[in-house]
């Protein structure tokens, strides 16, 4: 990967810094996370180019275009197949209930909570039943890492600095980010566990 935006860097610089080269690298986003891929590498690519406010904002609609065509793909070409496997499994059907009756608050931790991978959690929502509305809205909630790693690319001010950046970010804006994404899983743990105690109110019985 880190070899692949070097390259990119070193041969390509002048074509992403141009209007059409913008518009470019938002379709190469989307397409990226549409495929599953970690964005975290090419956001800090990002910032390192564009510069922190810009590369910010181009992630964001990049990540945020593959979001939608993810979600609408699947909810074209794999919703029947989803409800069939939902309808006969008391388990998934209690995800997708919590999904759609909890409303934005747990779409948005699940988004900023680390434990839930960006592409993976957009297939998610593809197949329950939760408003086109309430995922679009749901997006916010990738804001906060989207700045930290185009900050951290803009920070390294070279590519091969990456690496080390990663590993030694300690700053007020991490530590803030790193602190909103535990308490967001910890939210979505509360939720889960509320949920499951109404959808299955015998764990309660004493056994």
């Amino acid at each position: 990967m880190l070899s692949l935006l070097k390259n990119l860097l070193d041969t390509q610089v002048q074509f992403f810094s141009s209007p059409f080269g913008l518009f470019v690298f938002i379709i190469f986003y989307a397409a990226w996370v549409t495929l599953l891929l970690p964005g975290s590498w090419l956001s800090m690519f990002a910032g390192l180019v564009y510069g922190k406010f810009l590369g910010s904002l181009l992630v964001f609609l990049g990540a945020f275009s593959g979001a939608i065509l993810t979600f609408s793909l699947c909810r074209i070409f794999l919703s029947k197949l989803a409800l069939s496997k939902i309808e006969s499994s008391s388990r998934l059907k209690f995800i997708q209930n919590v999904s759609s009756k909890q409303g934005l608050l747990f779409i948005l931790m699940t988004r900023l909570s680390p434990l839930f991978p960006f592409g993976l959690l957009n297939l998610a929502y593809g197949v329950s039943n939760i408003s086109f509305r309430r995922f679009m809205l749901g997006l916010i909630g990738i804001l906060p890492g989207t700045i930290l790693y185009c900050s951290l690319g803009a920070l390294a001010g070279d590519i091969t600095r990456f690496s080390s950046i990663l590993e030694s970010k300690d700053d007020l804006f991490s530590f803030s980010y790193s602190l909103l994404g535990i308490l967001s899983t910890l939210g979505v743990v509360l939720f889960l566990g509320r949920a499951a105690k109404n959808t299955f109110p015998e764990l309660d019985s004493p056994s």
